[in-house]
């Protein structure tokens, strides 16, 4: 059936769509209104790369945070969620100790409240969300962009604390082959290919495949479970470009992931409490933008995309195998009236279909669900855009969703940004997100546990999100460019309705309910300070407070939210020699205490010591080093992660050792998705990038 399923996706690629122009003058237009400044061009290309790693865009009308293709190379970034490091404004963790599952935190919040988006189109959404972070190859990506608080109206009405763009290597790049390939001294490997073509004016692909994997896992904690799982990924895509005499652009790709990890307690435990998981995904997708008149003033555009997700896993006695089919949609209508005015109509939306077959036998009780679940949402919307030259700009969205099961909403979101002076950039912006929970998806360390499943587990509330905040950025007349800054910004989430996973209601039990009328709120603020106090020197810092704090059921007041951490702290350093032959990296973290779970607050050491004082972890450093040899067309470099050698202790909660020693993880007690810390300690790597270009 599985077969059956994967071909006719294959077929349906065809019915897939996205779309972008060009002007007057032969450059991108972006018809989204959001990521403007692409780079499909070589000078654009090169240009992005010459720029620091991690910069906010003075240009931006959305406080915008840009981690160029020189970011991306800072690190051994194999994959989108080792890409943040140098950031403070988004935290990337483990859902659990023994998937392998990462999850972001931007403004305080899970990442399933950040919109992601793949050139404008939404992605990692319910299935996919878990490992879809894995799934991005770090050197596939041209740069990301990270927008805080809520933005445009036009890319649906999930984006709650940002949104997340990610901009893919383009079929335009005179770059016939890129390959990357890197080596973990844990001994995971990375392989990437890269290679865009142009076949004549009208016709471009780029061919992106990628293989990874680890030979051997380990436990360097000694406590009986893998601290990564074994895993091998196979990840294909290929996105093509047409580009018509009269405008007109089609761009169009597909895309296929195959990922398998197993993990858990090591082998030679007696009746092994193990995971095995599957995924397998099928995307496709196809751009359409015509120009309705000569200078490109107006265009329409159509936006669609469709994919299909199937997830097998076994978490100790806990099955879950499902399937999701999901599609999306985007009719864009822009006019660009003169420089002062433009307006954008649409409609949109969303249709997710999940075949769930969910079966959960603990000691502490049973949980299951066997069936199809439909959730969609289409909506109409309108934006405003007023420029007054370069000192002011105000943008009006709204938009009227009708979401199934749940009536008519409506959202209205607003930015404004203003330049008083040349040196000093002020921004707000604010509005409203809406997204149905999937909680076991969504919370998908709660799998990793023997914990009893309370409440509504298998409901789909419409979680609803009002987010408001602004920026101010100040550019400082020192230092070697002009790219001094320093930068100050504030944003507060409030919930009028949310899905709440609480661990504290009873012991070893997990109760799902909604907030129904409760608090639940965080506030983000973070200050940023760039400069290059002499030619080919950066110095980077950046510090982030987060307090979050969600009432929680039979509480009198909201509590500080557990396993969030207060505050983040990074440093990065950054020198080139001449010609960029010799490049040096250095970035410091330094990680905020957060809350723990009740039933952790006695937890101590193999000394006897209490791990977690006043109820808090503790705070603690991480080194990253990096150090790049440039050749002609070649790129080799080596480094290394958590020079501390820091690890979270006592990761798997409730591991009690039976009379021989081993752990029995079968037990209501066992949790391993406490993490709050890393799992491993310091980790080399070494690798090369080579690049060949186009002759002229």
């Amino acid at each position: 059936m599985k077969r059956t399923i994967l071909s006719i996706i294959l077929i349906a690629f065809a019915a897939t769509v996205s779309a972008q122009v060009v002007d007057q003058h032969g450059h991108v237009v972006d018809t989204t209104s959001i990521y403007g400044e692409r780079a499909d061009s070589l000078d654009a290309a090169v240009f992005t790369s010459n720029r620091e790693g991690n910069y906010i865009s003075r240009f931006k009308d959305v406080r915008t945070e840009v981690i160029s293709a020189a970011g991306l190379c800072k690190m051994a970034c194999c994959n989108l969620a080792e890409s943040f490091e140098n950031s403070a404004s988004v935290t990337v963790g483990y859902s659990d100790a023994v998937t392998g599952a990462r999850q972001i935190r931007l403004l305080g919040l899970s990442g399933v409240y950040t919109q992601m988006l793949d050139e404008t189109r939404p992605v990692m959404r319910g299935l996919s969300a878990p490992f879809g972070l894995s799934y991005v190859p770090g050197q596939w990506l041209e740069s990301i962009q990270i927008a805080k608080g809520s933005s445009s109206v036009i890319n649906g009405v999930e984006c709650m604390t940002g949104q997340i763009n990610m901009e893919h290597r383009k079929p335009t790049d005179e770059k016939p082959l890129f390959l990357n390939a890197a080596v973990m001294s844990d001994t995971k490997m990375d392989f990437n290919i890269a290679s865009s073509l142009q076949m004549g004016y009208k016709w471009s692909t780029v061919i992106l495949g990628h293989v990874s994997g680890n030979i051997k896992s380990h436990d360097m904690n000694s406590d009986g479970f893998l601290d990564e799982p074994n895993m091998l990924q196979f990840n294909l895509s290929n996105r093509w470009l047409y580009q018509a005499d009269n405008g007109v652009q089609v761009r169009f790709g597909v895309r296929a992931i195959q990922d398998n990890r197993k993990g858990g307690q090591i082998k030679s435990i007696v009746n092994p409490w193990e995971t095995d998981i599957l995924n397998r995904s099928l995307n496709g997708y196809l751009k359409v933008g015509v120009p309705l008149n000569e200078d490109n003033s107006q265009n329409i555009a159509l936006i669609a995309d469709y994919s299909y997700q199937d997830m097998d896993s076994f978490f100790g006695a806990t099955k879950y195998i499902a399937g999701q089919h999901s599609a999306f949609t985007n009719l864009l209508y822009q006019n660009v009236i003169n420089d002062s005015h433009r307006f954008t109509l649409g409609l949109n939306g969303t249709f997710d279909r999940y075949d769930e077959d969910f079966s959960r036998i603990v000691a502490a009780g049973t949980a299951a669900k066997q069936g199809i679940t439909d959730l969609a949402n289409a909506g109409v919307f309108g934006e405003y855009t007023f420029h007054a030259g370069e000192k002011f700009t105000a943008i009006a969205g709204l938009r009227g969703d009708w979401f199934y099961g749940q009536g008519f909403k409506v959202s209205p979101r607003a930015t404004i940004k203003y330049m008083p002076v040349e040196e000093i950039v002020i921004r707000a912006n604010g509005g409203r997100g809406l997204r149905y929970s999937t909680p076991l998806v969504d919370n998908i360390g709660v799998f990793s546990t023997g914990k009893l499943f309370t409440g509504s587990y298998n409901d789909h509330i419409l979680e609803d999100a009002w987010t408001f905040g602004g920026n101010i950025t100040y550019y400082m007349p020192f230092g070697a460019s002009s790219n001094t800054y320093i930068s100050f910004d504030y944003f507060r989430t409030q919930f009028a309705q949310q899905m709440v996973v609480d661990y504290e209601q009873q012991l070893n039990t997990i109760d799902f309910y909604a907030l129904d009328g409760r608090k639940s709120f965080t506030d983000n603020y973070q200050i940023d300070f760039s400069v290059d106090p002499v030619e080919r020197f950066n110095i980077t810092a950046t510090f982030r407070y987060t307090n979050a704090k969600i009432q929680l059921k039979g509480s009198e007041a909201p509590v500080e939210k557990p396993m969030t951490s207060r505050f983040k702290g990074v440093l990065n350093l950054q020198y080139a020699t001449h010609l960029n032959k010799w490049i040096f990296d250095f970035t410091a973290s330094l990680n905020g205490s957060c809350r723990v779970y009740d039933f952790m607050a006695d937890d101590k050491d193999a000394d006897g010591n209490l791990l977690y004082k006043n109820g808090r972890t503790p705070m603690y450093p991480l080194l990253y080093a990096q150090v790049t040899r440039r050749f002609k067309g070649w790129d080799v470099y080596i480094g290394a992660e958590n020079l501390t050698n820091f690890r979270q202790k006592n990761v798997i909660q409730g591991a009690v050792r039976d009379e021989n020693g081993y752990v029995n993880a079968y037990q209501p007690s066992f949790d391993a998705s406490c993490v709050w810390g890393p799992l491993m300690g310091i980790k080399a790597h070494v690798g090369f990038r080579f690049t060949l270009w186009k002759k002229a």
